[in-house]
Formats: structure tokens, C-alpha cells, sequence
């Protein structure tokens, strides 16, 4: 047989699977700038990866629609054939139908914004959000917006419920893009070991410059964290006794949810 032959049939697949995580980070980068986009350096800086190797991979995903230019102001976005391709699977996953009520209700009990975070990745990604009836309400974050896991209380959550050397993974490869939230590596992981302790997240300054947040993980029954419940509220509305009432909610209705989904998100 000839070797050479051999090894370069055998680098091929390596090869190409590294294109498409490549790809997909840059993606994941792009879907956290929502429809204002990211400048290219941005990108860069974000993903280690080289210029050419990104301006060569946007190139790539603007000629197939699944990223678009701004002419304006020369950011890149995901493009309209995202959520095209979306429609394949309209309906609810397992997890926002069995987080519904459980969100209802913790709606009317707390009064204050209530978020529904995933996992996907090394990212967080907000699926649905609930605004309560007290009339200052923070809306920090949208549904569909993307950070990187650690940066909200909701990202500290989920990776206080991880085995600490995969959350230090994981805040290890993320730290290139701490920098735009303001924030690193040694703030992330103090949160993390607090949660680990609390047995909750708990962000006392939130996203908001003046408010604060708390956060409980949802675990499927194979102890693989996938999700958070937050609420986040001005700060006089979570002071140590409110906060603990909070909490308390929010851990009976994550527990609630993973009895429903039953180890089944998707």
C-alpha cells in the first residue's frame, strides 16, 4: 500500500472536521451580535483564529447565505437563511413546554423578570423571558441573545453545576471573549466556586449597571446541566432576606422542570 496515500486519506476527515468547528465558531461569535453584527477584528480576536483563515471562512458562509455584510458599517451577521433553515423544526423543544408553567408561576410569585437560559456549547443562548408585575422591571437580556457561559449568573449557574475541571475548560476557552463583557478568567471561576457554595448563582451586579441577579441550574437525570432559571431585579428588591425567598423558588421550580423532561430536552 502506499503510505503516502494512506496518511493523506487519513488527515482528510481531521481536516475537514476542523473546517466546520471553525466555521461554527465563527458562527456562534456572529449570533452573539445579533442583526448589529461583528467587526471582523472582532471575530478574530475571539476565535485565535488568523485573518485569512476567518476572512477565508465569512467569504465561504456569505456565498452559501448563512452570513451577510452591512454595508453601513462593515459588520457581519448572520444571515437570512438561518432562521430559513429554522423552520424545519417550528415546534417547542421539551424543555421550554415543561418550563412553561413552572415559569408562569414563578412570574406571579416573584413579580421580577424571569429568564429561561440553555446551554449550547460554550455559550448560553435566552429562550424565553417573563416580565413580572412589579413596575420597575430589568430587561437585560432578549430572547435569542448569546454570551459566552460565565458572563451572566445564568452562565455561572450552569457551570457551578458542571465537574470543575470541565468548567475550567470551558472558562479557559472563553477567556479571548471575556474581555468584551469586562470581565476574566480568575472573576469567572470565583463566581463559579461562590454558586458551588450557595448552591445557586448569584451576580450582585447585574448586566444593569444597579441591579442584581440570581440564578438556579437544570439538570437532566444524567447530571448534565442544561439550562437556568434567573430573575433579575433592581437591587433594593433583592436584598439577603428577598434573596433567599428568590432562591428558593427558583431551586422548586428548576426541580420541577427536571422531573418533567424527564432526561429528554430535544
Amino acid at each position: 500500500m502506499d503510505r503516502t496515500r494512506f496518511t493523506r486519506n487519513a488527515m482528510e476527515p481531521r481536516q475537514g472536521a476542523q473546517a466546520i468547528r471553525r466555521a461554527l465558531a465563527v458562527l456562534r461569535i456572529l449570533a452573539a451580535g445579533r442583526e448589529d453584527g461583528v467587526p471582523l477584528a472582532e471575530v478574530i480576536r475571539a476565535t485565535g483564529l488568523t485573518r485569512p483563515t476567518v476572512h477565508r471562512i465569512v467569504h465561504v458562509l456569505i456565498e452559501e447565505g448563512i452570513v451577510e455584510r452591512h454595508e453601513r458599517t462593515g459588520r457581519y451577521a448572520i444571515g437570512n437563511q438561518v432562521p430559513e433553515l429554522a423552520l424545519a423544526r417550528p415546534r417547542p423543544t421539551r424543555l421550554l413546554i415543561a418550563a412553561n408553567p413552572s415559569l408562569q408561576r414563578a412570574s406571579t410569585e416573584i413579580g421580577d423578570t424571569l429568564f429561561l437560559t440553555v446551554r449550547t456549547g460554550n455559550d448560553t443562548l435566552c429562550v424565553d423571558r417573563r416580565i413580572g408585575i412589579y413596575p420597575i422591571q430589568v430587561l437585560s437580556i432578549e430572547v435569542g441573545a448569546r454570551r459566552p457561559l460565565g458572563v451572566s449568573s445564568a452562565g455561572v449557574a450552569i457551570l457551578a453545576a458542571m465537574p470543575a475541571p470541565e468548567a475550567r475548560k470551558i472558562v479557559a476557552a472563553n477567556e479571548k471573549r471575556f474581555e468584551a463583557y469586562q470581565t476574566d478568567v480568575a472573576t469567572v471561576i470565583g463566581e463559579v466556586t461562590a454558586a458551588r457554595r450557595l448552591g445557586y448563582g448569584l451576580r450582585e451586579i447585574g448586566l444593569v449597571q444597579g441591579t442584581k441577579s440570581i440564578s438556579t441550574w437544570i439538570k437532566t437525570p444524567d447530571g448534565r446541566p442544561a439550562a437556568a432559571i434567573t430573575v433579575s431585579a433592581v437591587r433594593t428588591r433583592l436584598g439577603p432576606r428577598r434573596e433567599q425567598e428568590v432562591a428558593e423558588i427558583l431551586l422548586r421550580e428548576a426541580r420541577t422542570i427536571e422531573q418533567a423532561i424527564g432526561g429528554r430536552l430535544r
